[in-house]
């Protein structure tokens, strides 16, 4: 009999392990605890080189934005209003479910790891937003400092003539790839750090947090058919997609993604399909790729949906002005988010770490990670796909092909 060895059997395997042995040894449970802080720490190095590299290489490596002009900007205009929504569906969904609700961290976490009361004036916010060491913006866990860098950076190097910007974006290009397989690695502890996590929660809190973690994945699933019905399908709708065409293109590719919860995975076919379609070549060759740094709808609605998870798992009451700097720093960073697997997760980690909340409601979400991770990288490569007849649209390029080839 062959045994499956798929990451994803393995975490699943590691959930149910560490449930039995949180719920049957909660002492045992508790004294591994440092497992998990170890996956912990290799995933929070990953986070600022990551974003650094994939931004940079999305901003420089497409500078011939300024070349296509009229094109680049309907692009960027369009990923950010449809992400934008995503980001903001994500939010009402888990303000309305409250999923996280309930659930009553250790003692010892909320004492050391929760956000101090800070009272600080809008330019004070602003001000924030800003490095003044990148050095120590990435040694503090400044995540929104880190983008804000980045994408200064990534432009500047987009104004520079081709034979001085390819030195440092070959170096972006080789670190964004080296990162993706450093996520590889430690991913591979993912099992451990999962398993031991699960542990240490439900020698804690009971197995009564399973259900709070059920009331997620139902409420990411249903945020994401509110997405599709009310955001992807009247734009396909506006811009006269002809839908089932669209839906019988785009079919393959998203079923890819859904399988192998890569975006990457899946961005062969679905060039080739939107192609089949008849968005032309040179607009799909230069959307889909710029859409897979700057249009993760999935991953948006993701990041947003958990990131409000956590702090609801960890007691946190979240003023208005707090949740719109979260989303702010949401919108920034999820354009970082590698299309590769758990790459959102990773982004998540980060971002949590840097409004000081603790980590032990992401390991909660990487026990069912595998259940979202599916959904919303089939999403981001509908979305994409969708993206390229809509600027093929705009620019009246579009071929029609009513009759099957």
């Amino acid at each position: 009999m062959r045994i499956p060895r798929s990451l994803t059997f393995w975490i699943l395997v590691a959930i149910v392990v560490g449930a039995a042995v949180g719920h049957f040894f909660p002492d045992l449970a508790v004294s591994l605890r440092f497992v998990g802080q170890i996956f912990l720490r290799l995933i929070r190095t990953i986070v600022a080189p990551l974003l650094f590299a994939t931004l940079v290489v999305g901003i420089a490596g497409h500078s011939n934005l300024r070349q296509v002009g009229r094109m680049g900007v309907k692009a960027l205009v369009y990923f950010e209003i449809v992400t934008t929504l995503a980001l903001l569906i994500g939010w009402a969904a888990i303000s309305l479910t409250q999923a996280g609700a309930g659930i009553t961290l250790p003692a010892s976490v909320d004492a050391s790891q929760l956000p101090a009361a800070t009272s600080r004036t809008w330019q004070e916010t602003l001000l924030h937003i800003f490095p003044e060491n990148i050095a120590k913006a990435v040694v503090d866990g400044e995540i929104l400092q880190v983008v804000v860098f980045s994408v200064i950076f990534g432009a500047a190097l987009a104004m520079l003539g081709a034979e001085r910007r390819r030195p440092l974006l070959a170096f972006a290009e080789s670190l964004a790839e080296t990162m993706f397989k450093f996520t590889g690695i430690v991913m591979m502890l993912a099992p451990l750090g999962v398993g031991s996590a699960i542990a240490y929660t439900v020698g804690h809190l009971g197995v009564g947090v399973l259900v709070n973690l059920a009331k997620l994945v139902a409420t990411f699933y249903v945020a994401v058919a509110v997405f599709v019905l009310l955001v992807l399908l009247p734009i396909a709708w506006a811009v006269r997609v002809p839908l089932k065409r669209f839906a019988r293109a785009v079919a393959e590719p998203v079923s890819i993604a859904f399988a192998t919860t890569s975006s990457e995975a899946a961005l062969p076919r679905a060039m080739e399909a939107m192609e089949r379609l008849g968005v032309p070549r040179q607009i799909v060759a230069f959307v889909m790729p710029t859409g897979y740094s700057f249009n993760l709808d999935g991953s948006t609605l993701y990041l947003s949906l958990t990131a409000l998870f956590v702090a609801q798992a960890a007691g946190v009451e979240m003023s208005a002005g707090q949740q719109l700097l979260l989303l702010l720093t949401l919108m920034l960073t999820s354009k970082g988010v590698a299309g590769v697997p758990r790459g959102a997760l990773v982004i998540l980690m980060g971002t949590v770490a840097s409004f000081g909340l603790p980590a032990e409601p992401v390991f909660m979400i990487l026990g069912i990670d595998a259940l979202l991770d599916m959904l919303r990288t089939s999403v981001n490569v509908l979305g994409n796909c969708l993206a390229t007849v809509v600027i093929a649209r705009w620019e009246g390029e579009f071929v029609e092909r009513p009759q099957e080839e």
